[in-house]
């Protein structure tokens, strides 16, 4: 049974994440989107993540790809490649995030996009579908 304390579970307005693991080059989390939940788009300058779907629909945008990964599939999201994750259905998505770099803080977050109106990036990537730019 994971740790539960609050120092490692994290709301968010998308849903939530728990952490399972950090030890020193990578982190494992368990993401928990809410129907309809849409993280923002994204970029990293010191870390991959790999996602594994557990439960649920996820819709993912990686560079230029955007493609739908029912449970127990799984995508590579290499480092500084833009990328999202949605859940289009309306149950629980359920995702374990493996990160993996140098340097695995949140403040490594480049955003893009954020339904949320969370801070953004004032430049316009450029490896992502048009149809999703600001």
């Amino acid at each position: 049974m994971p740790d539960t304390n609050s120092e490692k579970i994290n709301e968010r307005p998308w849903g939530r994440y728990d952490i399972m693991s950090i030890p020193k080059n990578h982190q494992v989390k368990i993401l928990t989107v809410y129907p309809g939940g849409i993280l923002s788009l994204q970029s990293h300058k010191h870390r991959s993540e790999h996602w594994i779907v557990l439960r649920g629909t996820a819709k993912v945008t990686n560079g230029e790809s955007v493609k739908i990964f029912n449970e127990n599939e799984s995508v590579f999201i290499p480092v500084g490649n833009i990328h999202r994750l949605e859940n289009p259905g309306k149950a629980l998505l359920e995702v374990i995030e493996v990160q993996i770099g140098d340097y695995l803080g949140e403040d490594d977050i480049i955003r893009y996009e954020d339904h949320y109106n969370r801070e953004t990036e004032k430049s316009t990537p450029t490896n992502i579908p048009e149809k999703t730019l600001i």
